[in-house]
């Protein structure tokens, strides 16, 4: 055989090999792309995204849509091919697996979880809505969740409300931590509560609950790093009534970010006139009761999917802005936002078309 087709018959050889290796070699990769966005002002799979009984509402107009990132499953393995490929490709993008599921977390522990932020960012965008109409909403410390095997576990529920931790009276989540750490581990803590039966109760039939117990449980050493501290294996958060109903129907989403649009959605709904004036606008980011905007994950998808869909201005988180103003979709501007007054004031001035003092990302 003479010595070039040899040599190229090796080299295809290697090229075919390093092909195959690429295809079959596992690489602890993950990728995200741009999601589907949704109109908050609009309909999902035939029944409106928000609807509100017990209030007036308003007919409203354009488009507050709120946008998502699809990701590789925790238990997809993908090869190397398929990460070049996804490095080279414009509108995804490749991350270490572990940024996505850290701590091994499986499948069924990162959807539990995306569902549990999903719903607490429902919660918190009606409380920032109401609060922005001034309309009063009831809200009150609860045990938000047990930790399996702690001194917790049995005594305490999900839903029981905290009165007070040895007599003081609790009024934010925080101050639990504050209350019990001041205790040495293996001390003895109070807590003052309202069971979840005896609220839940309370709540259907309009009243204040009356009953509360006194449980106390005894202090553990934390296993987290740096000082060691008591805890009994609880987190708490904030449970809230509110004075009408408002329901969130989007299926299939999980995770915080829809936060500021449904609360954008629920005011405009929730006040005459349009909010956006007729226009496409799109954004992300969390939201806490106080109406404060956080940023959130995989802006550049977001960007990218929203502007596929039509939108002409997205309400970018203050914290996400460099990031997204790297490779902004043409035809589409990026507006700062750090609170939900930030975002109303936007669309005021997107409404009356004065644009030219619009915080925009990068300037």
């Amino acid at each position: 055989m003479p010595r070039r087709t040899a040599t190229m018959l090796a080299s295809t050889l290697m090229l075919i090999a390093l092909l195959c290796a690429g295809v079959f070699i596992p690489v602890p990769y993950s990728e995200m792309s741009p999601g589907p966005t949704v109109n908050t002002l609009g309909d999902h799979d035939g029944e409106p995204v928000l609807q509100i009984a017990g209030r007036k509402t308003y007919a409203t107009s354009g488009h507050l849509n709120m946008t998502t990132v699809r990701v590789t499953s925790a238990d997809y393995r993908m090869n190397l091919v398929e990460a070049v490929y996804g490095w080279l490709a414009h509108d995804n993008k490749v991350v270490p697996h572990e940024t996505l599921y850290p701590d091994g977390k499986t499948e069924e522990q990162s959807t539990q979880e995306n569902a549990e932020e999903f719903s607490q960012s429902q919660e918190s965008a009606k409380v920032a809505a109401l609060k922005e109409l001034d309309v009063p909403v009831k809200s009150w410390v609860i045990v938000s969740t047990v930790v399996k095997d702690s001194p917790a576990e049995g005594r305490l529920h999900a839903g029981d409300v905290i009165k007070a931790v040895d007599g003081t009276a609790v009024k934010e989540p925080a101050d639990v931590a504050k209350l019990v750490t001041k205790h040495k581990p293996g001390q003895n803590v109070r807590f003052t509560i309202v069971p979840a039966k005896e609220q839940t109760a309370a709540e259907k039939e309009k009243r204040t609950p009356t009953k509360t117990q006194d449980v106390t449980i005894t202090t553990t050493t934390s296993d987290d790093t740096g000082e060691k501290r008591a805890i009994v294996g609880i987190s708490a958060g904030t449970d809230h009534t509110f004075p009408f109903t408002i329901d969130i129907k989007l299926a299939d989403v999980g995770g915080p970010s829809a936060g500021l649009m449904f609360a954008l959605g629920i005011y405009d709904k929730l006040t005459p006139g349009s909010l956006t004036g007729g226009k496409f606008v799109a954004g992300t980011g969390t939201i806490d009761d106080e109406g404060k905007v956080g940023p959130i994950g995989g802006i550049e998808m977001k960007t990218v999917g929203a502007r596929a869909k039509g939108a002409q201005y997205f309400l970018t988180p203050a914290d996400n802005c460099a990031a997204a103003a790297k490779d902004t979709p043409e035809g589409l501007t990026l507006i700062k936002v750090d609170t939900i007054d930030d975002a109303l004031g936007a669309l005021k001035d997107l409404r009356s078309g004065d644009t030219a003092g619009l915080p925009k990302c990068g300037e």
